[in-house]
């Protein structure tokens, strides 16, 4: 059986979340909060999802860029493998620096940067959307002449060490503190406070902030988020809301100089009026709602039972029919709408549950074709309809501990 043992990443995360989570306890640090916590690993399961229909077409555009228009033929050597890391670390540096700069690729990066919470969780809000952005930066190297499996190779390498640094558990690293890119270092650039905005941009290497002048030092206790809060745990509104405003100003701007402004200048230039609009019209928000234990529970082992299905569809890749996999990724995204809903106690996630039974008995029945299955569907069918709005009733007080 040929599995994708890159899945073990999983497991992994899992466990150095857990001892993080242990440390902090048992120090009496409140770096977590559940919420925060479960729509952090919300968004990481998506990308990690996506991630398995990107990788294909990331090496294809590798591979198309260096056999078409590569300037050199570059051997795999030692120093070779170096270089390529520092280059792929310099031009994330750029990138990275520039999705703070530009709306197009803030609308991308902002997903990563909207946690109130400061721990390893933090480091999974990554989105499909940054990948291909952070592509587009990368597809440089293999026109200088790099070949595609070296690139994805590096790729890996870098993308694991910025997990490391996501976390206030550990202090400051002494010499480490001028070479590398350390936790506290990675605090500065994830805080709020009007010192440290739009600094610190590095990933492995410190050596480019302090080159381009964007380093700012640790000295007061960073908060974490955007200046703007965005109190919604909503999947959606997490990954569409800034895109949405970038719209909205497109929209409201006049002429194409403004409209240019818009999509590629500052973040800084929309107007932050926009985003009330957009809320009023897309957010609903009960203040006078408050999550029962139950509610915490169901959610957790959601998130728990998602995880252990994307950890076997990952390893099972290969053997993995694609309508089967097809399944499986809606499934996943319905529960990771699902579960913002339910924390901000919507009424309509009663449909998103029938939705994903639905998705389930579609993938069963693929699989065991069986005429029994199809007649017991039309028999139940029926009676869910005609019986709706006591079901959806008893669930929804079962879920928020009151009548809808």
């Amino acid at each position: 059986m040929h599995l994708n043992h890159m899945a073990w990443a999983i497991p992994l995360f899992l466990l150095f979340i857990g001892i993080e989570y242990w440390v902090a306890r048992k120090k009496g640090w409140k770096y977590f909060t559940f919420s925060n916590s479960i729509t952090n690993l919300n968004v990481g399961i998506a990308e990690r999802l996506l991630d398995t229909f990107t990788v294909g077409i990331f090496y294809f555009v590798y591979d198309y860029l260096h056999r078409h228009f590569g300037l050199f033929n570059i051997r795999s050597s030692v120093l070779l493998w170096i270089a390529l890391l520092i280059c792929t670390d310099f031009i994330w540096y750029w990138y990275h620096r520039l999705a703070h700069e530009v709306n197009i690729l803030w609308g991308a990066h902002v997903v990563h940067h909207q946690s109130e919470d400061f721990n390893y969780t933090v480091s999974a809000r990554i989105t499909v959307f940054q990948a291909f952005a952070r592509m587009m930066f990368w597809s440089v190297l293999p026109v200088i002449g790099f070949p595609p499996a070296m690139i994805i190779s590096v790729q890996l390498v870098h993308g694991l060490y910025p997990f490391f640094i996501h976390t206030r558990t550990i202090g400051k690293l002494g010499i480490l503190e001028y070479i590398l890119v350390t936790p506290s270092h990675h605090r500065v650039h994830h805080a709020s406070n009007e010192k440290y905005l739009d600094k610190n941009y590095g990933d492995v290497l410190i050596i480019w902030d302090k080159l381009f002048g964007t380093f700012v030092p640790e000295e007061e206790e960073p908060e974490y988020g955007l200046t703007k809060p965005l109190n919604s745990h909503s999947f959606l509104w997490q990954h569409f809301h800034f895109l949405l405003e970038i719209g909205y100003a497109f929209r409201r701007a006049s002429g194409w100089r403004q409209k240019w402004n818009v999509v590629f200048g500052k973040p800084d230039h929309i107007d932050p009026g926009i985003r009330p609009v957009l809320e009023e019209r897309f957010l609903f928000h009960d203040n006078t709602a408050t999550a029962t234990r139950r509610l915490h529970h169901y959610v957790l082992w959601q998130t728990a039972v998602i995880i252990a299905v994307l950890f076997f569809f990952l390893l099972l890749e290969k053997q993995t029919p694609v309508f089967i996999q097809v399944c499986v990724t809606v499934l996943i995204l319905l529960t990771l709408v699902n579960s913002g809903a339910i924390l901000e106690q919507r009424r309509w996630v009663f449909y998103l549950e029938y939705a994903r039974l639905l998705a389930v008995f579609i993938a069963v029945y693929y699989c065991w074709p069986y005429p029994a299955l199809l007649w017991t569907a039309a028999l139940v069918q029926p009676l869910i309809l005609y019986f709706k709005a006591a079901i959806e009733q008893r669930y929804l007080r079962l879920l928020y501990g009151a009548p809808a």
